[in-house]
């Protein structure tokens, strides 16, 4: 009988504590980066985005319900803008007033653009000089700074859904220029003011009607041939089941129109 022992073999086992390299620590740490870099974003965007954006989406966080069964409130698809509602006019008003303000020429700008609050809208009028400040005296064609100013304008109203009326006004002096009268060329100031106003931000479409008053809808009645009642009036419309069943203008610019003279 042999007196050797078989040799003992030890075998040690190398523990690894959790997953090795395949661990999923370091998944939850990208997660949390990305999540963090995606709140960043979406802060920045608010912050450059329009008041009528940031109001919209507090609306939505306050009240989702609420806010999707609101007529009027959401916020549209690419390309639609937000809608104005009803109750939301006199934001969008001082939204406007504040970016006016801002403009370098506003003391010389302040007592000659108006806004109102009616029963189609909101009214924005562009009120004369008498030596002209928006458009050419006697002609349709835009001063340098009224282009400005309605470029402004179209860039901001573009933004919206809402509809848009142009109108044109001018004061009961007659037009002494052949065939041509203070109807055409309220007609084409308006018109003129809807084509600059369309090449530099408002919608195709978003302008929907087009109004020549000539004389007929004085703003300063008792004055007939007050420089301000030459004027352009850009109406931003209710949404339309929120418009009232009123007549479009009168006198004062804001119901309906006086019998035309013949």
């Amino acid at each position: 009988m042999s007196s050797s022992r078989e040799p003992i073999i030890i075998v040690k086992k190398k523990k690894v504590h959790g997953h090795g390299h395949h661990g999923g620590a370091w998944k939850v740490a990208y997660a949390d980066f990305v999540t963090a870099m995606m709140a960043f974003f979406i802060v920045l965007w608010l912050m450059s985005s329009s008041q009528n954006v940031k109001e919209s989406i507090a609306g939505y966080f306050s009240d989702p319900h609420g806010f999707q069964n609101r007529k009027g409130s959401s916020v549209a698809g690419a390309g639609e803008g937000v809608t104005i509602a009803k109750d939301q006019m006199n934001n969008l008003k001082e939204s406007l007033q504040k970016a006016l303000r801002q403009r370098s020429n506003f003391d010389k700008l302040k007592d000659h653009v108006a806004m109102t609050v009616t029963g189609e809208g909101l009214r924005i009028e562009l009120l004369e000089t008498d030596k002209g400040m928006f458009f050419e005296n006697g002609q349709p064609h835009p001063t340098p700074g009224g282009a400005d100013l309605l470029t402004q304008l179209a860039k901001e109203l573009g933004k919206l859904s809402n509809s848009i009326f142009i109108e044109g006004h001018t004061d009961s002096k007659p037009f002494d220029n052949g065939p041509y009268t203070n109807w055409e060329l309220s007609a084409d100031r308006a018109n003129a003011a809807r084509k600059l106003m369309e090449e530099n931000g408002l919608r195709p479409n978003q302008v929907t009607q087009i109004r020549g008053y000539a004389d007929q809808l004085l703003r300063v009645p008792e004055r007939p041939e007050d420089p301000s009642n030459r004027r352009i009036s850009i109406i931003v419309q209710y949404p339309p089941e929120e418009s009232d069943p009123v007549p479009p203008a009168k006198a004062d610019g804001h119901g309906p129109p006086q019998k035309a003279k013949k």
